[in-house]
């Protein structure tokens, strides 16, 4: 059976990882600010903080923004539940908005309309790699006077018009789970321009807790006397990430180039494969974007996406869902009353949508495999 996705891990990154284990740091060393600027040097930001995972990331973000009761964040209904849950972590209202079609990203004119004097923020995905359109998203920003969060779990490595996710949004969080670009096991980061939330992100990833005593520094004690005090000025959690697994993400990240391009390769053969079948509609893949193809979703345009489904288990291919839409679980559905048809876009992507096999590790023998079973799937055998 090939999975829809797969981490790429190999004797370098194992190296590494036990280089970690027998070092004096097994967590908050200095293996985390290395990811962290290596990070930031790749998205061309001022400032990474480590996480976690991809979830604290956005928690993180939505605190540093200053979500908090009453305020409403616009967050598209074709994403991960995370996307919008993070909203309602800082006691905040996610107001779910639609996608278009031919970018399934958030469509820049509903957001507008969605915009009240409640709204503080707006939450982007780029969905399976393809960025979300920013330089429309920025305008309305301006605007509105809103924050622009880019939640780029599937967008490390991407661009949007010759510049790279992770630069454009006023926080961008980023995914290192197993199926992601590259990966520290579980993992996050949030990178950003604005030296006052990446302060106040590094202060709540680790229970709102400094080491030193502000007032003693004030009476004249130097800064060596008092490193056993820790004095906690805000209300933080544990979002830490460990040595041992910045030591795999350090590792890894010297592989991102080789893994996008094998992810490019493999969706251009895809492409070329399945363009002629009527019946198969191909992922966005505009001119204007540097696509990190996290995920490489078809859709049908009359077959039954179950039924292709199942055929392509029976086959050795296993495929994936990217995702029920937000308005349709059932815990959004209780708590707001959302309801089937309210965001028609993203249900018709929703019906039609199955996301095949694309990740680096994937040989030219596997592909051919998952091309052929696509094809017999869709009754185009050869």
């Amino acid at each position: 059976m090939i999975p829809y996705g797969h981490q790429s891990i190999d004797q370098n990154d194992i190296r590494s990882v036990t280089e970690a284990l027998k070092s004096d740091w097994l967590t908050q060393g200095p293996a985390i600010e290395k990811f962290e600027n290596a990070i930031a040097q790749k998205v061309s930001a001022e400032y990474a903080i480590a996480c976690s995972n991809g979830t604290a990331a956005l928690h993180l973000a939505c605190l540093a923004a200053g979500i908090g009761p009453g305020d409403e964040v616009i967050v598209p209904t074709l994403s991960f539940a995370a996307s919008a849950n993070c909203v309602l972590y800082c006691n905040g209202t996610p107001v779910l908005c639609d996608i278009k079609l031919d970018t399934l990203t958030i469509d820049p004119d509903e957001v507008e309309k969605k915009i009240t004097p409640k709204t503080k923020a707006v939450i982007a995905v780029d969905f399976a790699g393809h960025s979300a359109e920013w330089d429309k998203l920025r305008l309305i920003a301006k605007k509105y006077n809103l924050i622009l969060i880019d939640d780029a779990a599937h967008a490390l490595g991407s661009k949007f018009k010759g510049e790279p996710i992770g630069s454009l949004a006023d926080l961008t969080t980023f995914s290192f789970h197993p199926v992601k670009a590259i990966t520290t096991g579980e993992g996050g980061m949030v990178t950003t321009n604005n030296k006052k939330f990446a302060d106040q992100m590094r202060l709540l990833r680790s229970h709102g807790i400094i080491i030193r005593s502000l007032l003693d520094v004030r009476q004249g004690d130097s800064l060596s006397d008092l490193d056993w005090q820790q004095e906690m000025i805000d209300l933080g959690y544990n979002y830490r990430l460990t040595d041992i697994q910045t030591a795999l993400g350090i590792s890894q990240l010297k592989k991102l180039d080789r893994f996008l391009l094998r992810r490019r390769q493999i969706a251009l053969r895809y492409i070329k494969e399945f363009s002629s079948i009527d019946e198969i509609i191909l992922p966005p893949n505009h001119k204007n974007i540097d696509h990190a193809w996290h995920i490489f979703p078809i859709q049908f345009r009359s077959l039954d996406r179950n039924e292709v489904y199942n055929k392509l288990i029976k086959l050795g291919i296993k495929c994936q869902v990217h995702y029920l839409p937000i308005h349709l679980q059932p815990y959004y559905q209780k708590r707001f009353g959302y309801k089937l048809e309210d965001f028609p876009n993203s249900e018709i992507y929703y019906r039609r949508c199955l996301t095949i096999p694309l990740y680096p590790s994937l040989t030219d023998k596997m592909v051919k495999k998952i091309i052929l079973s696509v094809q017999e799937a869709v009754g185009r055998g050869k």
